[in-house]
């Protein structure tokens, strides 16, 4: 007897939070749990965009290109692909997620669109 309440009607068996089963029934693998507390630990992490403060540039590109680029967003406080579909289907331009350097990247001169598209969001912008 392991439990507080092991033998009493007041015993609940510990149950996987995966599959809702009894853990001695439970057939989850270690790599699916170890994912879920994963999950679990960068939802956990992320920020309310009212706490983050993002910068909207525009950036002259070789061949005279312009791109909105949007920085000052950390890739562990935001969903930053989810981010950018919401500023691509505002804008009707393509774009990219830079990982190593943290900042969104949209095809062409969006920089009013996407500041008013983060504001609705609730992000603080910066000039």
């Amino acid at each position: 007897m392991t439990r507080l309440f092991a033998g009493t009607p007041f015993d609940i068996p510990p149950t996987c939070d995966l599959c809702g089963q009894k853990e001695s029934e439970c057939q989850c693998t270690p790599l699916q749990k170890a994912d879920v507390e994963a999950e679990k630990q960068r939802e956990a992490d992320r920020l309310p965009p009212e706490k983050q403060t993002a910068r909207v540039r525009l950036d002259r590109r070789k061949g005279g290109r312009t791109v909105t680029l949007v920085e000052g967003l950390t890739s562990r406080a935001n969903d930053l692909p989810e981010l950018l579909g919401k500023l691509q289907s505002a804008c009707g331009a393509g774009g990219t997620v830079k990982k190593a350097d943290e900042l969104i990247e949209l095809q062409g001169d969006h920089v009013d669109r996407v500041r008013q598209k983060l504001g609705e969001i609730g992000y603080r912008l910066r000039k």
